[in-house]
């Protein structure tokens, strides 16, 4: 579950297998993994589940050709799962936007760190703790 708000997100990618692939190994410390693939014409559909098992997020092929900026933010628990995000984005080859550090413009608390992904979204983790 990804919160109260959402029951899950989905983003379109140029290559689903790639941004899988991403996804999965830069946010392995958050415990995300593929749950399920669904195939469809244009590719395959991936949904990455987080610790629950469920599949909260899904990667699909951008059929459109355009491409826009998103944001996404994922949380997690703690400020060392944050820490461990960075030296898994770089191994895949991701640039790191901003370093984890505390963003007190947001609230007392907010320790985030900031990522771009293999279609230039911005991509967050954050804990409130």
């Amino acid at each position: 579950m990804i919160g109260d708000m959402f029951d899950h997100v989905g983003i379109q990618v140029a290559d689903v297998e790639a941004s899988a692939a991403f996804y999965t190994s830069v946010f392995a410390p958050l415990g995300f993994a593929e749950a399920m693939r669904i195939p469809t014409p244009g590719g395959p559909v991936v949904g990455i589940a987080g610790r629950n098992g469920l599949p909260g997020f899904w990667v699909s092929p951008n059929e459109r050709g355009d491409t826009r900026e998103d944001h996404i933010a994922f949380s997690t628990g703690s400020r060392g799962e944050v820490d461990a995000v960075p030296a898994a984005a770089v191994a895949a080859g991701a640039e790191v936007l901003h370093e984890p550090r505390v963003w007190p413009e947001y609230h007392e608390g907010y320790y985030a760190v900031f990522l771009r992904d293999p279609d230039g979204h911005n991509v967050e983790v954050v804990t409130h703790r």
